[in-house]
């Protein structure tokens, strides 16, 4: 007896079913695909502000809370501006265990017609960079000149470009690679295109809110630790000797991002636990119901000639076919909603958010795509099960 298409059959005359159970199924691939990208982009989020922020410990000024003043500006992407003595770039080089260390100048435009948008502007110097230039030269292998800057990927304006800042035309030479951090945001330049920048706006009657002359004023130490020591110990040892400075070991910045990271993964893990236990449990309900209601349609088959194996394999198959349609609907919807809300949910969450590679949103497909795979079919077998061991005669006569 062929049985090959009355799966296809059953499904397409049972629309409803079919399509009820597809959505179960869409459901926990749903689940599965999207928390597996949610879970990874936080993880690379974090990775990436690590890399990012590239010093061991930050030197700010002691008056600026700088730990607070520090993650608005490099970790939650408020424009600000804090300055302090130039000389302490010199004291801080001289503490044991500090193997290099480069000044940064913070500016912060405005929203009048001086600037094309309010962004946040970090001035190194680029004789002692080591935490701006790296990053830069993954797009851009060339020096930059006066006027010229290079911005993060979420402001606006390709390389070739302009961007007005402080009435100043400054050309954009590159777009720095996504981090999923809030200094996608910002905009790089050296120390001198920045006094440039200041000079013209006091000169055009626009000057910043808050600025002191690079030259003479800067807003951190960026500090590279020396091997064998540890980044907390010269932290504290930069605070106790370098008056007027406070420093903090950029893991220290990190940690507290990195525990809300922690929470908002567990609470996503249990949800999905949490989604999967009620899905699947419906899932073998709606199955046994159904089949409850196909005993009739099962005992002819028995009576024609169909083997308690033959039906089995019906309903399995019907299973698969629903968990295959079910799975990439819910993948698709997980990805589409990842991708096109990642900013949104980035802000939500409050965390850096930086969406996997192609290849590893390519493995957690082909992993949420085989656990749909599994559950249809695991959910079936009980009703599979019932339906092999029906009593044609009895269902029938009871009919």
């Amino acid at each position: 007896m062929n049985l090959k298409k009355l799966p296809l059959n059953n499904l397409s005359h049972n629309a409803g079913r079919t399509v009820g159970l597809a959505i179960l199924v869409a459901l926990l691939a749903f689940v599965a695909y999207g928390g597996s990208l949610v879970m990874s982009s936080l993880q690379n989020g974090i990775g990436s502000l690590e890399a990012r922020l590239g010093a061991d410990v930050i030197v700010a000024p002691a008056t600026a809370k700088s730990q607070q003043d520090l993650n608005d500006i490099l970790i939650d992407g408020v424009p600000g501006q804090f300055y302090m003595d130039a000389s302490v770039l010199d004291e801080v080089a001289g503490i044991d265990g500090v193997e290099v260390a480069s000044p940064q100048y913070y500016l912060s435009t405005m929203k009048a017609g001086c600037c094309s948008m309010p962004v946040q502007i970090i001035g190194f110097d680029p004789a002692t960079d080591f935490t701006v230039q790296p990053w830069i030269e993954r797009t851009y292998g060339g020096d930059l000149g006066l006027d010229q800057v290079v911005v993060g990927c979420n402001i606006t304006g390709a390389p070739g470009a302009t961007i007005k800042l402080y009435g100043v035309e400054c050309g954009i030479v590159s777009k720095l690679e996504k981090t999923g951090t809030k200094l996608d945001n910002a905009v790089f330049a050296t120390n001198e295109t920045v006094r440039h920048l200041i000079n013209e706006a006091v000169e055009r009657g626009f000057p910043p809110d808050s600025h002191e002359d690079p030259a003479m004023r800067i807003s951190t130490v960026q500090v590279k630790v020396a091997d064998g020591y540890d980044p907390e110990v010269v932290a504290g040892e930069i605070t106790l000797r370098v008056r007027g400075a406070y420093a903090v070991a950029t893991r220290a910045m990190t940690s507290s991002v990195a525990e809300s990271v922690s929470g908002i993964a567990g609470v996503i893990g249990v949800l999905m636990g949490v989604i999967w236990v009620l899905a699947a449990a419906v899932l073998v309900v709606v199955f046994s119901i159904a089949g409850k209601h196909r005993a009739k349609e099962f005992a002819v088959l028995r009576v024609i000639g169909a083997s308690r194996k033959d039906l089995s394999g019906v309903v399995v198959k019907e299973a698969v076919l629903i968990s295959a349609l079910g799975a990439v609907a819910g993948i698709v919807a997980a990805l589409v909603v990842v991708l096109a809300f990642n900013g949104a949910l980035e802000a939500a969450l409050g965390v850096p958010f930086l969406t996997p590679d192609i290849g590893t949103m390519a493995l957690f497909a082909v992993g949420a795509f085989a656990v749909a795979m599994v559950a249809g079919p695991a959910a079936s077998a009980v009703s599979a099960r019932r339906l092999s061991k029906v009593d044609a005669g009895q269902v029938l006569r009871e009919e």
